[in-house]
C-alpha cells in the first residue's frame, strides 16, 4: 500500500506541482503483487540530481465501505409459525422489570408459582450487591446514520501486509460480543439472575485466582440491549457483513426449567436484533450457552458458584453448572425454544461457547456433548434447517516446545486429547474419549456404541477461540502416572505437562498484551488450523480472536486509544496466516470472527480492553478504532470476486 502512495506522489508532483486530496472509494490496490520493474529499478546504481522542491501529500482520503444489504431475506429453516407444533404446551407472559426501589408486592399477594412475586424473589435471592442505578436508557434507541467524517480511514500503516492470496468468496467475516458482557439491562424486561452476576461478589482471594483485576459488574456494561441498533448501524456503516451475538438463557426463561414459562419480551427483543441485522444485509449468528448458567441451578449454593464449592475441579475453571441433574433436559428445552422462533433467518449456530471453562467432571462433559447433539438432531430432522452448526473451543491446539523431540510430541498430544479430545472426538468422528481423558477424569461417564453413533457428526465445523498458543513440554517421566493421581498434593495434576512462554532459545512466543497474560502468536497459527482439519476432517472456523490492551473509564487523549497500531497488526497477521493456511496447506476455515467489536466487560472488569471501538463508559458514546479499518480493509482488498 505505501508503494502506492509513493508512485502516487511522484506523479502528481511532477505533473501537476501542487498539493491535493486524491478521493478513493473502496479497499486498497497492491501494487506489489503486480510487476512493476522499470528502467529504474533494473540500474545498477542510482542516479542523483536536483529538482524543484513541491509540498506533496502524504496520504489520499478514503472512507469505508458500507455492506450492501439483501436483494432478499436468506432463509435457513421454515419459520416459527409452520413449527410451533414442535414446541407443546409452551407459554409465553411478561414480568417487566426488578428494582430494588420498588415496593416489593405484598406476600399475601400470590400471582402464581412463576408471578411477579417469584419473579421478584430470584432476584432478592441473587447475589448482586449495590445495584441502585442502571443506565442511561430504558427503552431502545432508535439509530442515526453514521457520520461521513467517522469513516475516513487513517493513514496506511507504513510496513503494511505483502501478500498476494485471495479472501474465498465464500469466507465469513465478521465481528462477536456476547450478551453479559455487552447488554447490561440485567433486571430489565423480565431477565433473571444468571452466573455473571455474580462476579461483582467474588471474594477478592478469589478474584485474583480467576486472573480478574478491578472487580466491576455487569449491571450496565454498554448498554447493548437498548443500543443494538445503532450498534448494528455502526457495523454495517464500517462494511461488517456477520454479526456473532449470544442469547441470555435467562431473559428467554426467567425460571430457567422445563414447562415454566417464556418471557415475550425476550424473544421480542431478539428477534428485532436479528430482523434490523438483516435489514442493514447483515447475517446474524447466534450462541446460546456464554458463560450465562441461570442461578437457579445453584439453588441455596449461589455464592459460592466460582470457588468450585464441593466439586473437584478436573478440566475446567469455573462451575457453570453442567453438572446439574436437570441441566441437559432445561438446556434442550431453551434451545429449541430459541431456535424454532429465529432458525429460519441464522445461518450458523453454536451451542456452547468454550464448554472446557465450566466442565469441572465427567458428568458435566457428558450433559453438554449430549445436550449438543441432541439440539443438533432437533435443527436438522425436526426443523429441517440448512444451516450450521458447532460449538466453540475454549482451548487452542498446544504445539511441541521442540517438535523434533518426541518427549515433546507426545506432551502435546497428551495436552490436546485431554482438552479438545472429550469434545471433538465423539462429535466430530464419533469416536470414544481418548485415554487422556479417561485417566485424568476418572468419574468420566461412559459411551455407549449407540451414543457414539448418536453423537457422530454433530458438529458441521470445529469452532476453535484462537487467541495464543500454549507452547508444550513435558514435566513428568510418566504421563499417565500422574495422570491417574488426582490428590491435591500432585501440583502437575490435571494437565501433567507444562506450559511454555519462550522458545527453547528463550525468545518470547510472541507479543505480549499490555493487560494480561497473552501472547500474540500468529507464528503458529497454521499449525493449531493443520492439526484441527487433518486430525478431525472437518472444516475449521475461527469463532474468536483478538488482541486486549489496558482499559480505562476515559482516557484523556482519545486519538491515542484510536490509534491501536499493535492490535492492527495482531489482525493483519493472524489473517495472513490464515490465508496461507487455505492456499499452501488446503484447510479448509470457513471464516473467522473478530473479539470483540466494541471494548466490553470481561467477566469482572472493564481492565482489559480486545475491542475495535472505544466506549466512553459516561456517555456511553462509540468511537471506531484505526484496527478495525485497517482490518475491513485487509479482507475486502483481497476478497476474491464474482
Amino acid at each position: 500500500m505505501f508503494l502506492f502512495f509513493l508512485y502516487l506522489l511522484v506523479f502528481i508532483g511532477s505533473a501537476l506541482g501542487q498539493q491535493i486530496y486524491t478521493h478513493t472509494h473502496g479497499p486498497s490496490t497492491r501494487p506489489f503483487c503486480q510487476p512493476t520493474a522499470t528502467k529504474a529499478a533494473l540500474e545498477k546504481n542510482p542516479t542523483y540530481k536536483y529538482a524543484q522542491f513541491k509540498y506533496t501529500n502524504t496520504e489520499t482520503v478514503r472512507t469505508a465501505s458500507p455492506v450492501p444489504t439483501f436483494t432478499s431475506t436468506p432463509r435457513y429453516a421454515p419459520p416459527y409459525a409452520e413449527v410451533k407444533h414442535l414446541l407443546p404446551n409452551i407459554s409465553t407472559t411478561s414480568w417487566g422489570s426488578w428494582d430494588t426501589r420498588s415496593a416489593r408486592p405484598a406476600s399475601s399477594h400470590n400471582d402464581g408459582q412463576y408471578g411477579h412475586l417469584a419473579f421478584s424473589k430470584l432476584w432478592e435471592a441473587a447475589p448482586v450487591p449495590n445495584f441502585t442505578s442502571r443506565g442511561l436508557y430504558s427503552t431502545t434507541v432508535s439509530p442515526t446514520p453514521v457520520p461521513t467524517e467517522e469513516l475516513v480511514l487513517p493513514p496506511p500503516l507504513l510496513f503494511g501486509p505483502t501478500d498476494c492470496y485471495s479472501v474465498p468468496q465464500d469466507f465469513v467475516f465478521g465481528v462477536a460480543g456476547s450478551a453479559a458482557q455487552i447488554e447490561g439491562a440485567i433486571a430489565d424486561e423480565g431477565r433473571a439472575p444468571a452466573i455473571p452476576e455474580t462476579f461483582a461478589n467474588l471474594p477478592p482471594e478469589t478474584a485474583a485466582k480467576l486472573g480478574i483485576r478491578d472487580l466491576s459488574p455487569n449491571y450496565i456494561t454498554d448498554e447493548n440491549y437498548y443500543l443494538y441498533r445503532q450498534d448494528i448501524e455502526r457495523l454495517a456503516s464500517i462494511g461488517i457483513r456477520y454479526y456473532s451475538f449470544s442469547i441470555a438463557w435467562s431473559r428467554i426463561l426467567p425460571f430457567a426449567f422445563s414447562g415454566t414459562p417464556v418471557n415475550s419480551q425476550g424473544l421480542a427483543h431478539y428477534d428485532d436484533l436479528i430482523n434490523f441485522a438483516i435489514s442493514k444485509g447483515i447475517s446474524p449468528v447466534v450462541t446460546l450457552h456464554h458463560f450465562d448458567t441461570p442461578l437457579q441451578f445453584f439453588g441455596d449454593n449461589q455464592t459460592e458458584i466460582l470457588t468450585n464449592a464441593g466439586i473437584r475441579c478436573y478440566l475446567g475453571t469455573s462451575n457453570l453448572g453442567f453438572q446439574h441433574d436437570l441441566f441437559e433436559d432445561a438446556f434442550v428445552n431453551y434451545g429449541k425454544i430459541v431456535m424454532s422462533h429465529f432458525a429460519d433467518r441464522v445461518p450458523f449456530w453454536f451451542t456452547f461457547n468454550e464448554p472446557q471453562v465450566g466442565t469441572v467432571n465427567g458428568i458435566s462433559v457428558d450433559h453438554v456433548i449430549k445436550s449438543h447433539a441432541k439440539l443438533y438432531h432437533f435443527y436438522k430432522d425436526e426443523l429441517r434447517g440448512t444451516g450450521k452448526i458447532s460449538m466453540k473451543m475454549e482451548i487452542p491446539p498446544g504445539v511441541p516446545l521442540n517438535p523434533l523431540n518426541e518427549s515433546h510430541v507426545a506432551a502435546a498430544e497428551h495436552f490436546n486429547d485431554l482438552q479438545l479430545g472429550p469434545f471433538l472426538y465423539p462429535l466430530a468422528l464419533g469416536r470414544d474419549y481418548p485415554s487422556a481423558y479417561k485417566m485424568t477424569v476418572q468419574d468420566y461417564v461412559p459411551l455407549s456404541e449407540g451414543d457414539l453413533c448418536n453423537l457422530k457428526g454433530t458438529l458441521d465445523f470445529i469452532g476453535m477461540d484462537v487467541y495464543t498458543a500454549p507452547i508444550v513440554f513435558p514435566v513428568v517421566y510418566d504421563i499417565a502416572a500422574c495422570a491417574a493421581n488426582n490428590k491435591t498434593s500432585n501440583s502437575f495434576y490435571p494437565s501433567c505437562v507444562g506450559i511454555s512462554e519462550t522458545t527453547e532459545n528463550d525468545w518470547l512466543i510472541g507479543q505480549p498484551s499490555e493487560s494480561i497474560q497473552m501472547y500474540s502468536t500468529p507464528t503458529y497459527l497454521r499449525t493449531q488450523l493443520s492439526y484441527l482439519w487433518n486430525t478431525f476432517r472437518t472444516p475449521v472456523m475461527v469463532t474468536e480472536f483478538g488482541h486486549p490492551t489496558n482499559g480505562t473509564a476515559n482516557p484523556p487523549e482519545l486519538n491515542a486509544i484510536q490509534y491501536d497500531t499493535v492490535r492492527s497488526e495482531y489482525y493483519v497477521a493472524f489473517l495472513g496466516e490464515i490465508l496461507k493456511a487455505i492456499w499452501e496447506d488446503h484447510i479448509h476455515v470457513l471464516g473467522a470472527f473478530m473479539w470483540s467489536f466494541v471494548d466490553n466487560w470481561e467477566w469482572g472488569s472493564f481492565d482489559s480492553q480486545f475491542g475495535l471501538q472505544y466506549v466512553n463508559r459516561t456517555t456511553q458514546e462509540r468511537t471506531f478504532k484505526r484496527s478495525f479499518f485497517d482490518v475491513v480493509d485487509y479482507i475486502e482488498t483481497r476478497r476474491a470476486r464474482s
